[in-house]
This record gives C-alpha cells, sequence and structure tokens, in this order.
C-alpha cells in the first residue's frame, strides 16, 4: 500500500463526504477507493469513517487523523516542489576545494560574479595543497592542477598553467647563470613537496626532452612559500605563472633557461559523477571554463 496515496485518498473522502465523489475528484474508481480506505484502516489498526447508505463521516480518531493528514501532505508536497525546484535551479550549498595559492590568485576574484548570478547558492571554498578524497570530505567539486588525473572521478579542462623556471637576480649573481639543464644539478633548487614526478624537473626545448635529477635545497607543499625563498635568492624555482608571474613582471625573478619550458600543466574541475549533476556544480563548472578559457592561467 503507498500510504501518501492512501492518506490523500483519505482526506477526498472526508471532504468529499463519500466515496464516489472522492473517486471522481481523484479519478478513480469507487472499487479502488473502497480497497484504499480499508487496507488504511486496516494497518492502522482502527476505524477511520462511519459508513451510512446517506454519508460518510469520519470517526474521532479519523477526524484527529483527517487533520494531520492535510498538515503532512502540505509538508510531503512542499518538499517535493522544494526539490523539483532544486533540480532546475541552482540553490544550495556549494562545497569547493581547491589549491590554495590558485584559490588566492584566481578563484577568489571569479567568486562574486557567480555569486552575483546565482544568489540562490551559498559557496564553501576550502584551500588546501593536500589531495582531499571529495566523497568522503563531501565536496561538490574539486579543482586540482595536475597531469594525473584521478580514474575514479570526472574531469573537465579548465585552462593550463606555465610552468616557470626563474630565479631571483641576486642569486645568479652570487651562483652564475646555468646556460644548460644539466647544470641546474649543480645549483640550489627549490622544489614542490607534492609534484607528481618526485625529485625532477622535465624540460624541452629545440634539443629534445631531457629529466634533471635534482637534490632540492628546500621543499615546501605551497607555492607562495617557494616563491618568497626564491624572490629571497634562496635558489632556483619552477612554479606556475599564476604564482610568480607578478614577481617576474616586477623583476624580483628573472626567467632560467629562457630557451628551455617546462610542459604546462593542466587545470582541472572533478566531480564524482555525470548522472543527474546538480545544478549549483554544473553552473560553477561552466562560469569557471567562460572565466578561465581566455586567461589560459596568465600571471
Amino acid at each position: 500500500m503507498d500510504t501518501i496515496e492512501a492518506m490523500r485518498v483519505f482526506v477526498a473522502v472526508v471532504e468529499r463526504n463519500g466515496f464516489s465523489a472522492a473517486a471522481t475528484a481523484l479519478d478513480l474508481s469507487t472499487v479502488s477507493v473502497t480497497r484504499q480506505i480499508a487496507a488504511l484502516e486496516k494497518r492502522l489498526s482502527t476505524r477511520l469513517l462511519n459508513r451510512t447508505t446517506r454519508r460518510v463521516s469520519p470517526t474521532s480518531t479519523g477526524a484527529a487523523y483527517y487533520q494531520r493528514c492535510v498538515e503532512l501532505l502540505a509538508e510531503f508536497d512542499a518538499l517535493e516542489a522544494s526539490v523539483g525546484a532544486q533540480a532546475l535551479q541552482p540553490s544550495g550549498r556549494l562545497r569547493i576545494n581547491a589549491p590554495v595559492s590558485y584559490g588566492i590568485a584566481r578563484l577568489a576574484a571569479l567568486l562574486p560574479g557567480y555569486a552575483s548570478q546565482y544568489p540562490e547558492v551559498e559557496l564553501e571554498l576550502s584551500l588546501s595543497d593536500r589531495q582531499v578524497d571529495m566523497v568522503e570530505e563531501g565536496f561538490d567539486l574539486v579543482i586540482r592542477i595536475t597531469r594525473q588525473l584521478p580514474p575514479s572521478l570526472i574531469a573537465r579542462p579548465l585552462a593550463q598553467a606555465r610552468i616557470m623556471l626563474c630565479a631571483a637576480p641576486s642569486y645568479l649573481a652570487r651562483r652564475g647563470t646555468p646556460a644548460t639543464p644539466q647544470a641546474l644539478s649543480g645549483h640550489d633548487c627549490l622544489h614542490y613537496s607534492y609534484a607528481a614526478g618526485g625529485d625532477s624537473w622535465q624540460l624541452q626545448g629545440k634539443q629534445g626532452e631531457v629529466n634533471i635529477d635534482l637534490a632540492p635545497r628546500m621543499r615546501a607543499n605551497n607555492g607562495e612559500v617557494l616563491r618568497e625563498a626564491a624572490i629571497a635568492g634562496m635558489g632556483i624555482v619552477a612554479q606556475p605563472d599564476f604564482i610568480v608571474g607578478q614577481a617576474l613582471a616586477r623583476g624580483q625573478l628573472v626567467p632560467v633557461l629562457a630557451d628551455w619550458e617546462m610542459p604546462p600543466i593542466g587545470i582541472h574541475a572533478l566531480y564524482a559523477s555525470r548522472s543527474h549533476l546538480a545544478p549549483k556544480v554544473r553552473s560553477f563548472i561552466d562560469y569557471l571554463a567562460g572565466q578561465l578559457a581566455p586567461d589560459t592561467a596568465a600571471g
């Protein structure tokens, strides 16, 4: 027995004072209405209606049950309506995780525009450089900057970041400027702890590709820390342009090995499933893609 449907039938019988009138209003047969009322009374182990040849009226228990049915059905209908609206319009809390530096350098400036377009969405941004488990930790969307995407998640490319090899003028004046990738092995290098390639840098040039094994002078799990160390003259750093771009523009850092470059790294939006993707998630991904596509994460 469908309890919700049986409650609707019962309310119709009470409000129309009879089975036949209720059946007409609900587009059901009188037999169907009678059976549903009987099943409901059996389930509740009590008589809900007094039946005579002329009319049907609720018992005292039935009258109290009718009032609660009216209230509960109204709440149920309102709940379904709200869920249906959310299925069409972006709304509710949107939990996003992103790397610390990228969140500060890029996402922070984009959030107000999205919030203005979708005022019913409550944004919650969590910044962390570790690889979060989005399902376990309850994130709707994760922004990752990586060349190795997790196979368990759906990824949509948003942009690319250029990896810049650079150092402070003071460091190069003190230690000299490397002329070849191999010369990096003799320099103080500042390395990102979470780099997928381990303690090595891959460079591409006219002579092909080369991998340089490092003995880092310093490791850190945050690019801004490495940038500041490089500006202070501690060594050579390889970081995305959204982290070092302004320092390069100001002359605090200068490019190293300008004839060589590192492969760009993709910026992706990751989510758990394509099926029934919530409008708040889809709208945010579409918004980021539109904002970042021409940007390519330039500094």
